[in-house]
């Protein structure tokens, strides 16, 4: 049996309706396009869904299908902290964690006073519900965003990335259009770079390593967020497709959807409760959430934001098929 509820040990959901957001007036045209720089990624026809049997029956992560789409871009990294200041400072965006005075901190990486600690997830109790935790205070009100500017934002909403796509002159790419990106020429593999996950005993992305949620050795390098570019990027130019922080998807979720998407540029289901997430995080360890391939799906509610949860954009040629 599938479902549509989200995934709390990726990303904690926020109940509740979505706040408003403001005006941002009208999109710059492509030559405006604003923020992280974009590669081109060739259209083509892929197998999308995972062939090995490794994901969750409720992530709907097969049938496996062959899906044809059409040239895009796509943003070489997640956004970063500097890229989405520079979208507040010209917009005045508040977003929706800021606009609802709390949001979802990882207990290890708490930075705050006891108080600002009002609850803890039901079923994951290490994620800690924080008062003044935001996107310029993505641990709590005791941490900040000194020396990070090259970090992928975090402790945004489905609703804060569309914003950011809007004035960027971009959007979010399609569930099929991010995982097209992610394989970046390979085949039916599970990771941007093959099948095995540390070839040569190279880490190749930022994920748990120990005992989640106590220990972790950090043996790739990294406790929490790495810079957005930290390691080598897949065939395509593309940089922690896996890994690191999750990405919003423009999609709907639903998973019964891969039984019947359209073999050509897939837009997802015309409606639902919760919004894709791709590519696992910093949290993600083979114990609870092997989330970190290619073909793995998550979800969440479009107004929730946690320290792990970011963003990237894509853009199509004018007059192209859109999600």
């Amino acid at each position: 049996m599938t479902d549509d509820r989200p995934a709390p040990c990726c990303v904690p959901g926020r109940p509740g309706a979505t706040p408003r957001h403001h005006d941002l007036g009208p999109l710059p045209p492509p030559a405006e396009r604003r923020g992280v720089r974009q590669v081109q990624v060739p259209g083509g026809l892929t197998s999308m869904g995972d062939p090995f049997g490794d994901g969750d029956p409720n992530d709907g992560e097969t049938p496996v299908h062959r899906v044809r789409l059409q040239d895009f871009w796509m943003d070489h990294t997640a956004v970063t902290n500097d890229a989405f200041a520079a979208f507040v400072d010209a917009t005045g965006h508040v977003t929706d964690a800021e606009e609802l005075g709390i949001s979802a901190v990882f207990e290890a990486s708490f930075a705050g006073n006891p108080g600002d600690v009002v609850g803890r997830a039901a079923h994951t109790p290490w994620w800690l519900a924080v008062t003044g935790a935001g996107w310029r205070t993505p641990e709590g009100p005791g941490s900040d965003l000194a020396d990070r500017g090259d970090h992928p934002v975090v402790q945004v909403s489905w609703n804060d990335a569309q914003a950011y796509a809007a004035w960027a002159g971009k959007c979010l790419p399609s569930e099929a259009e991010w995982e097209y990106a992610a394989r970046g020429g390979l085949e039916g593999q599970r990771y941007p770079w093959g099948n095995d996950l540390t070839p040569d005993g190279q880490w190749r992305c930022n994920i748990w390593q120990g005992v989640f949620p106590r220990v972790n050795r950090g043996d790739d390098g990294h406790l929490a967020t790495a810079p957005a570019a930290a390691y080598e990027p897949n065939g395509y130019g593309l940089h922690q497709m896996v890994g690191n922080v999750w990405e919003w998807c423009a999609d709907w979720f639903d998973a019964r959807y891969y039984g019947e998407s359209p073999p050509a540029s897939p837009a997802g289901p015309a409606a639902g409760t919760t919004r894709v997430m791709r590519g696992g995080s910093y949290l993600c360890h083979d114990s609870y959430c092997n989330r970190y391939r290619v073909a793995a799906r998550s979800r969440n509610t479009p107004d929730s934001a946690s320290g792990n949860l970011g963003f990237r954009c894509a853009s199509r040629a004018e007059g192209s098929e859109s999600s």
